[in-house]
């Protein structure tokens, strides 16, 4: 179970900040929806960027 919590911790920290943007936006705060619809794509980005760097090194 670590080990899949240490390789997919990204993946699953961009599902759930895409269900929170959902349900902001379904109650009605769609400015902040769309806020925190953009984590997920960063979350993936760092972690992409992250692990690029480590194999760098």
């Amino acid at each position: 179970m670590k080990r899949f919590l240490e390789k997919y911790y990204p993946i699953l920290l961009a599902f759930f900040s895409f269900l929170y943007s959902v349900f902001l936006w379904f109650s009605g705060n769609q400015l902040e929806g769309i806020y925190v619809g953009l984590w997920p794509i960063t979350i993936l980005g760092f972690a992409i960027a992250i692990r690029q760097r480590r194999r760098d090194d």
